[in-house]
């Protein structure tokens, strides 16, 4: 590598992102308050629209938080004690905590060591191994919990293999939930040929909108999709204390509406989504080239795209850009003292974490988890990243492993 000039690199500005929007974003801001109209209303509506068609789901609803969706999704299918949801030990903790929080058993599978994604080779050996079908057809594991779905996430960007789990789903009847709170706009080659994109190719699926997400409110937001209208009728009212028509009940919901302002927020920045991931994508190619120069490959593991070469075009969006070394907890200290943002993503496994306990995993369990928390770190990747602070990044990795 040539020398380069040596600067200050965080992890995310998002200002960056906001001065070209601005005046647009305040216009509407603007509309909002002088319609006086905050919680659903017609933005709502047309952003869910919007989004149902940008993500190729049937039906869509705006919801408080991409945790709210999730756990109105899943109050939707009546989920609760007595039931089980298989999902992956290393996501953010709303995945697990959603299942925990409506009395049912969140049970971990192992991960993919080169996508960090549920490993849908070790979803089919539990459910092989620990599991039967019971005489009215339901899944139930050697607990006596009944099998009711699937939370495959598309974790940093990249998406699970979904030709496998929508497979799982269709073999044991068990619903597939994919969590795309990351990863927008991803997509996935489907076994019929077609393009698939995150958020409609399982039976329902959530994104979140919080800020530092590739499509981020002004503060908290989420989205639930589906394909069955039925499902869909139900999340719309649990989603507002389980009323349709107004004031009346048929089911207990909760307060998950989604804001106008973010819903005008969110439609402001939808039209820059698409150009947003393919800087993304470019800061990743340019990592590759810089990090190969530098002669640090054999030093780190950069991130995998196993979905390259498929006729894709944003086979990969980098919600988050995540390399992995055996040093890493050294590596991260020298960055940080050299004013480099980085930040570890995650660094405890969910079955290690206190709350957890009572599931009666131990370390060990699931050593590719254990073996990501461990050695995994994020570098900056948001769209406006100049090339010359990427440089900078490079130079003190090489600086570091030197």
């Amino acid at each position: 590598m040539t020398k380069v000039e040596i600067m200050d690199v965080p992890l995310l500005d998002l200002k960056l992102q906001y001065a070209p929007l601005r005046a647009e974003i305040q216009k509407r801001i603007a509309a909002i308050c002088d319609s006086q109209i905050f919680c659903l209303g017609t933005k709502v509506v047309e952003l869910e629209q919007e989004l149902a068609d940008y993500c190729g789901a049937a039906f869509a609803f705006g919801a408080s938080s991409g945790t709210d969706a999730q756990l109105v999704l899943m109050m939707a299918l009546g989920i609760g004690p007595g039931d089980a949801v298989i999902t992956t030990p290393y996501t953010f903790f709303s995945t697990a905590g959603c299942i925990a929080r409506l009395g049912a058993i969140p049970i971990f599978a192992d991960i993919d060591p080169a996508t960090y994604n549920l490993d849908p080779v070790k979803v089919r050996e539990y459910l092989e191994e620990k599991c039967h079908r019971s005489s009215d057809g339901s899944i139930v594991n050697e607990d006596g919990l009944v099998l009711r779905a699937i939370i495959p996430v598309h974790l940093f960007g990249c998406c699970a293999e979904m030709n496998a789990f929508r497979a799982i789903g269709a073999e044991y009847g068990l619903h597939i939930m994919e969590d795309s709170a990351q990863s927008i706009g991803a997509e996935y080659g489907l076994s019929d040929g077609s393009a698939g994109r995150s958020g409609s190719m399982g039976d329902s699926s959530y994104f979140s909108f919080y800020p530092t997400k590739n499509l981020g409110a002004f503060g908290d937001a989420g989205m639930a999709t589906c394909r069955d209208d039925g499902l869909a009728t139900r999340v719309d009212a649990l989603r507002n204390h389980g009323m349709s028509p107004r004031y009346y009940h048929s089911m207990i919901g909760g307060n998950f509406r989604m804001d106008a302002i973010q819903a005008t927020v969110l439609q402001a920045k939808l039209p820059y989504l698409d150009d947003w991931s393919a800087a993304r994508f470019e800061n990743a190619e340019r990592y590759r080239r810089l990090f190969n120069q530098a002669d640090l490959l054999q030093h780190l593991t950069l991130p995998a795209e196993p979905h390259a070469g498929r006729d894709l075009k944003h086979h990969h969006i980098y919600n988050q850009y995540i390399i992995r070394t055996n040093q890493r907890d050294a590596l991260k200290a020298h960055l940080q003292a050299n004013n480099i943002g980085c930040e570890i993503y995650y660094p405890l496994s969910l079955h290690q974490q206190e709350c957890f306990a009572y599931l009666g995993c131990k370390k060990g369990d699931f050593p590719e988890s254990e073996r990501a928390a461990l050695e995994t770190l994020a570098l900056p990747i948001f769209p406006e990243l100049r090339p010359e602070q990427q440089e900078t990044v490079v130079a003190r990795i090489r600086e570091f492993f030197n």
